[in-house]
């Protein structure tokens, strides 16, 4: 697969995203900050580093509209002017931050976009609501995601509304460095051969 559809995630070995109370001011929660000690690393020229500068390599953004207002919208620029596809349940009428955001009310329609604009590149997921919603619709291709060895205990969780669907994964990198695991699954179609 030329440009897969990647979520990019750092998550306490408990399953959360964020601490407590995330919100405007306290983007990551109480605590939440602890998921991201390991870009410390993005430098590197060790796995971090590797990770952070294919992070950075996607030719488009597909984010949830919570994980993009807490963001600050990234200014209107993610990465390197990279097409933002903001997975929403409606648009604002002021849903206008720069010529590079989309706002789109529909989960095909926004996979489709950000792989035309892409090219050949991976498409970088962020949030939450996104790549559940990508995952419902059997959408996502890969998870990269960056295990913290922490037990957070509350606050926000990746895959808490994902339906009832089993999803199987295939394990296809496992990178270890200091304070994370980066652990990059394939995400099986249904119906696709085991």
């Amino acid at each position: 697969m030329n440009n897969p559809i990647r979520l990019y995630m750092s998550m306490s070995l408990d399953g959360y995203i964020a601490g407590p109370d995330d919100r405007p001011g306290q983007e990551l929660g109480r605590d939440g900050g602890r998921l991201f000690n390991w870009l410390d690393d993005r430098e590197s020229d060790g796995p971090s580093g590797q990770v952070y500068r294919e992070a950075l390599s996607t030719g488009a953004v597909i984010s949830g509209r919570r994980t993009f207002e807490l963001a600050g919208r990234w200014q209107g620029d993610h990465h390197d002017g990279v097409p933002i596809y903001v997975l929403t349940h409606h648009v604002d009428d002021g849903d206008v931050v720069s010529d590079n955001t989309n706002f789109v009310t529909d989960v095909e329609e926004c996979t489709r976009e950000a792989r035309a604009a892409s090219g050949d590149r991976p498409i970088m997921v962020h949030g939450a609501g996104a790549a559940q919603a990508l995952l419902r619709a059997g959408l996502m291709d890969e998870l990269e995601i960056h295990l913290v060895p922490v037990l957070l205990g509350e606050g926000r969780r990746l895959f808490d509304h994902l339906g009832g669907d089993h999803i199987e994964l295939d394990l296809v990198r496992r990178l270890e460095d200091r304070d994370v695991t980066h652990l990059r699954y394939r995400v099986h179609r249904q119906g696709e051969a085991e």
